[in-house]
């Protein structure tokens, strides 16, 4: 997804099929199993499933080139490793959402080179700051 985009909820005119739109992200989701760099990318997609827009659609469609396009070959792959070291990487997105100005927490846990555990979910409160929605 492109950095700078922020979809929203209003405008622009809502999508022809919406049952064509769910069925797509509903099966992107399946792909975050091993695909998790567009794990972020399909969640906010996902957001606007009870009545999607154009500017959804086209970010959806943006999604399925970056999976067609030279990242066939991405994935997660396990390696061994001759040390142990754990690794994790946190950041926080403060009000980013347009709708609802909550923040997105994202993390990332690597297990010598291998990715363990990632998780990205939008906060339940409002932060006030960048401060607190890092806290």
């Amino acid at each position: 997804m492109n950095s700078g985009l922020r979809l929203s909820h209003y405008g622009s005119d809502p999508v022809l099929d919406a049952t064509l739109y769910r069925s797509v992200v509903g099966a992107m989701q399946y792909a975050t199993i091993t695909r998790p760099e567009i794990a972020f990318s399909v969640n906010k997609v996902c957001q606007f499933m009870h009545s999607p827009l154009q500017s959804h659609w086209v970010a959806v469609k943006r999604i399925l080139r970056y999976l067609a396009g030279t990242t066939l070959d991405y994935g997660l792959h396990l390696k061994q490793a001759s040390h142990f070291h754990l690794e994790a990487f946190y950041d926080v997105d403060w009000a980013f959402d347009l709708d609802d100005r909550r923040s997105t927490t994202s993390f990332f846990i690597y297990f010598g080179y291998n990715l363990v555990a990632w998780q990205s979910k939008k906060q339940t409160t409002i932060s006030r700051s960048s401060t607190e929605a890092k806290f």
